[in-house]
């Protein structure tokens, strides 16, 4: 099946629409026709190379759509579902997905591979034939994928997929953040820092759970709004001008949990986000960074005599199986917006133009909405 997607075939250069040959799923797998696909800071991660993903790549790990093909063997879908793609697979038999973490399936050790779960091979392949690895085995930056049932989630046929492909990354991650991994409770004072489409959710997630200070930390003003607008009982440009303010509507407890969901993580914001919590409390650790990175700044005096905690999170700390639902109910109830997330659409030749937006604060989620063309 030839389909256009964009195409990352060398890092620190722009993603190419191209036309690529994609495979019919073989035993397990489903082929997916996408409605939407949420442009995630991750995929950026791909084009500075901060990422190893083996090129070309086929970008893109948010989307949502109707299930057209059901390969051999397949259980838990059916041609006419409604799905979301889910960034990290869940297997339900290995180790974790036994114990329930779901979200750390050993089958998302391939991720950045491209290489099938079914049978190890690419789906996809370039038009001058080479293997074309799909991210997060996904390639939502294309109209149609090929993936295993265990990268999928069924939907109800109630939710507008549209706004349901944020389900896949930014909302389960931000929310489950606060909400999952990051325990909050009623009463509780959360800061987050970094307001794109994975701290907005976490914003929403604190102010759901009950955080009677949602405090939330951005450069952008209009993100700040944003924040405003979704839950956030105060707003600061930096970590640096949130500190004093912090410690005086808390009175001098500072903050039970700092989230950090900014876009392109270092280990010089390990020290601030640590200087924001309180006695006993916890830094989570969402955002992405370059991946040899190894240096982090530290108040080891503070991380031990003050008991704090620093947490590393992937998708928020929750199954995909188990969080895409209860969000959907959170949804349906009203305590969740989704509307609101996506700052502006996209067609799929405009990637480049919607990365720049992202880079520039201009959008707190762009998203790629594909049209009768597409198909």
């Amino acid at each position: 099946m030839l389909v256009k997607g964009a195409i990352l075939r060398e890092a620190g250069k722009p993603w190419q629409i191209e036309e690529f040959e994609l495979g019919d799923p073989v035993a397990g797998e489903v082929q997916v026709k996408l409605v939407s696909s949420g442009l995630c800071h991750s995929d950026h991660h791909l084009r500075t190379g901060d990422s190893p993903a083996p090129l070309p790549v086929l970008g893109g790990h948010e989307g949502a759509g109707v299930v057209t093909k059901v390969g051999p063997g397949v259980t838990r879908l059916k041609e006419g579902d409604h799905v979301v793609t889910a960034f990290i697979p869940a297997c339900g038999v290995c180790d974790p997905c036994s114990r329930g973490d779901q979200n750390f399936c050993d089958e998302g050790a391939g991720l950045l591979t491209g290489l099938s779960i079914s049978d190890s091979t690419n789906r996809a392949h370039t038009s001058d034939g080479l293997p074309l690895a799909q991210m997060c085995l996904l390639g939502t930056f294309a109209p149609y994928i090929t993936v295993n049932e265990a990268s999928l989630v069924k939907i109800e046929d109630d939710i507008p997929l549209q706004q349901a492909a944020l389900l896949g990354c930014g909302v389960a991650t931000g929310w489950g953040s606060a909400v999952e991994i990051g325990g909050t409770h009623a009463g509780d004072v959360v800061v987050v820092v970094g307001i794109g489409g994975v701290g907005i959710n976490a914003v929403q997630g604190a102010a759901a759970a009950g955080a009677r200070i949602v405090v939330a930390v951005d450069p952008v003003p209009f993100k700040l709004q944003m924040a405003e607008k979704l839950g956030a009982t105060h707003t600061f440009s930096s970590m640096e001008e949130a500190l004093p303010a912090v410690g005086e509507i808390s009175w001098g407890k500072m903050a039970n949990t700092t989230i950090l969901t900014v876009g392109e993580i270092d280990g010089s914001m390990l020290a601030p986000a640590l200087a924001l919590t309180g006695k006993g409390g916890q830094v989570i650790v969402t955002g992405m960074g370059n991946f040899a990175a190894m240096d982090a700044q530290v108040n080891l005096f503070e991380l031990t005599l003050l008991q704090k905690r620093i947490q590393g999170a992937i998708f928020g700390g929750a199954s995909p199986r188990t969080q895409v639902p209860t969000l959907l109910n959170e949804f349906r109830s009203g305590k969740l917006n989704l509307a609101d997330l996506v700052t502006k659409t996209y067609r799929l030749e405009q990637i480049n133009e919607a990365y720049d937006d992202m880079l520039e604060g201009r959008n707190i989620r762009g998203m790629v909405v594909y049209g009768d063309d597409d198909y």
